[in-house]
């Protein structure tokens, strides 16, 4: 990062996962090594290859009147819910009209701080967008004809329909935006805040991303591709990355954003600062449409790409959120990935973990969780433990965080958060400490 490059730090933080309905009981079941898998009770279910994911822990329904809910995605629903949190915990003032969509206050004034909508930005990406109502709008399709299906059923779908919402909710006019890369999808919705801030079009982007869509289609479609894991019979250490007996991953489903602000911006109004977004790197593998290239040659230069977009050298880097899906291939090729873009010795310093081991893979929504994850072990100083890693890989030479949370040590100290999808896409975001 040049001299002259505008420092944007992050202010806000919200996110409804399988680990609980906010960011601070997420946090805390992180730290205790606790699981948000669990078996799906669905009628049928018993005939689908993959029987459990990471579901929410608090529905949208407990938070959100069934009226407004009518004419959302869940997917739509949860990015609200998140984005409410984080606005919130940024020390805005609510958004200026009735019907919020969730119950955050704010511990600043009451009247909080008001953003100038033509300076405040969106970027909420999803990877497959509204695919309940999809799904089951076709289903009413069949079996009750056209004319009884929603007129709401497009808004509803589409890929970009949570950051709309979340852009008319809180009258964001600088740009709503929704990056779709698979897995990587929210990961780039970070970077592309950071970018809308520095070339000044924005002086605050709400950024994250959300995914919901734990359907019986999604377990048989994933299933069929071998992809998932198959612990049926114990779903809660089903995610283990790292591990020599991993099968696959476990699909999970949440939200999570945050309040992206220009320094200068944020020190006007006395905000607190959890941490520095100090940049981003993007790659493509151009390998395979699913697999990732075993090198980890393309993710590598994510990496670095990052860190010069950070201005910093791998050597500052002391913690990485990996993406570490649990899958036999993409673990290893990740490893791979980070020795060449930090070098053996530093990568051999750096403290790792693979947070998906609880709450699960939520697709285009896992690189803004992550990303939070990330930002609070900076902030803290602890990094949450891989669970259920009883029998390291023999390929994995690298200080896996398993057991106990880590301590980080204090003082300046910068972090990467990883995200890859299928495609071949992938994105690394940095973060520093603010002090």
């Amino acid at each position: 990062m040049s001299k002259s490059q505008t420092t944007v730090v992050v202010t806000g933080l919200g996110a409804t996962t399988p680990l609980g309905g906010d960011v601070a009981s997420t946090w805390s079941a992180l730290l205790a090594g606790e699981s948000g898998v669990r078996a799906l009770e669905w009628e049928g279910v018993e005939e689908l290859p993959v029987r459990f994911a990471a579901q929410l822990a608090v529905d949208p329904s407990e938070v959100m009147p069934r009226q407004q809910l009518r004419r959302l995605d869940r997917n739509q629903a949860i990015a609200l819910i998140a984005a409410h949190e984080a606005w919130a915990d940024a020390g805005f003032a609510p958004p200026a009209k009735k019907g919020r969509a969730a119950k955050a206050e704010s511990q600043a004034d009451p009247e909080g701080f008001r953003v100038d909508g033509d300076r405040l930005g969106v970027v909420v990406s999803s990877g497959i967008g509204g695919l309940h109502t999809a799904l089951d709008s076709y289903d009413v399709f069949k079996e009750k004809g056209w004319s009884r299906v929603s007129p709401f059923t497009v808004p509803m779908l589409m890929p970009n329909g949570a950051s709309g919402h979340v852009g008319i909710e809180f009258g964001a006019m600088a740009g709503s935006h929704a990056l779709v890369s698979a897995c990587a999808s929210s990961g780039e919705a970070v970077g592309y805040a950071i970018d809308m801030i520095r070339t000044g079009r924005a002086d605050v982007v709400i950024c994250g991303g959300t995914e919901a869509c734990i359907h019986p289609l999604q377990m048989a479609s994933f299933g069929a591709m071998r992809a998932m894991s198959t612990r049926n019979e114990e779903p809660r250490r089903a995610s283990r990355p790292y591990d020599k007996n991993r099968d696959g991953f476990v699909l999970g489903e949440g939200a999570a954003v945050m309040i992206l602000e220009s320094e200068e911006h944020a020190r006007a109004r006395g905000a607190k600062v959890h941490a520095i977004a100090a940049g981003c790197g993007y790659s493509g593998d151009a390998f395979d449409i699913v697999l990732p290239d075993p090198s980890g040659g393309g993710q590598a230069k994510a990496m670095l790409r990052a860190l010069d977009n950070a201005g910093l050298e791998p050597a500052d880097i002391v913690h990485i959120n990996a993406h570490a899906t649990s899958t036999p291939a993409g673990d290893v090729a990740e490893l791979n990935s980070i020795k060449a873009a930090l070098g053996e010795e530093v990568s051999a310093k750096v403290t790792v973990t693979g947070t998906k081991s609880m709450t699960g893979h939520l697709l285009g929504g896992a690189g803004a969780l992550e990303s939070v994850i990330t930002i609070l072990t900076l902030r803290d100083g602890l990094v949450p433990p891989t669970a259920n890693l009883e029998d390291l890989d023999d390929e994995v030479d690298l200080d896996i965080v398993r057991g106990e949370p880590r301590k980080l040590p204090d003082g300046p100290a910068a972090a990467l958060n990883n995200s890859f999808g299928f495609g071949g896409h992938n994105v690394s975001v940095v973060f520093q400490r603010a002090l």
